[in-house]
């Protein structure tokens, strides 16, 4: 089966390389679409370099619109049976893939959530990000009736077919929770399996703030009645 990887990458010089060769030595047929960002430290440069490798699509943004909009970007060209998002920083393994896989490539599954709750290795960060992400996963649990652990997990792998009919209107970080909203209303066969986390702190690249934690407040709000 392929498996089409998506990676949505801004100002990820140091780790982007490394993240698509972890990607290839998984052993599955993959191809890799990298969405530059608008990056503006060399990204889109150390991604040239890997332009010839098989299997790799490179896409670029001329300018910075946002994780969801990049996203977005690279679902129009995906051509694989299943899709896996996956980071362009090292804080998610693609050693993970065969746990994130099983449910879909044995039939239960439509949608996987890898879940960092549910008793994975995880580096120990910051206690008032995981209050906000429980937080955030009760609210959006509350509204569409699910019982996810970590719905702003950004490890989601999916049937290709989950992509027909669906529109990201999300720019920014809302992805997570606009996906969580609409693959709910269409009642798909939705898993959370464990995973392995290496969060990383704010010197050593972390992006999201609590600003984006009020947005995706906004957002699950949102599309629990948007149509």
């Amino acid at each position: 089966m392929r498996i089409s990887v998506v990676i949505a990458a801004y100002n990820e010089a140091d780790t982007v390389g490394e993240v698509i060769a972890r990607v290839r030595a998984t052993p599955y047929e993959v191809e890799v679409l990298v969405v530059d960002d608008g990056s503006t430290d060399g990204t889109w440069e150390r991604l040239s370099a890997l332009s010839d490798m098989d299997g790799l699509v490179l896409l670029r943004h001329d300018r910075n619109r946002g994780k969801s909009a990049a996203l977005r970007t690279a679902f129009a060209r995906v051509t694989g049976e299943v899709v896996i998002v996956q980071d362009a920083d090292l804080e998610y393994d693609p050693r993970d893939y065969p746990v994130l896989l099983e449910p879909i490539l044995d039939g239960r599954a439509d949608v996987v959530y890898g879940s960092r709750f549910l008793g994975g290795p995880h580096r120990v960060l910051y206690f008032w990000h995981s209050v906000g992400n429980k937080f955030l996963t009760l609210l959006s649990n509350a509204l569409t009736n699910l019982n996810l652990t970590d719905m702003e997990t950004c490890y989601k792998a999916f049937r290709r077919e989950v992509l027909d009919g669906l529109t990201i209107v999300s720019d920014g970080f809302g992805f997570e929770p606009e996906f969580t909203a609409k693959v709910a209303r269409r009642e798909l066969r939705i898993y959370e399996v464990p995973i392995s986390y290496s969060g990383r702190s704010y010197a050593e690249g972390k992006k999201i703030t609590w600003k984006d934690g009020v947005a995706a407040l906004l957002t699950i709000v949102r599309f629990r009645f948007y149509r």
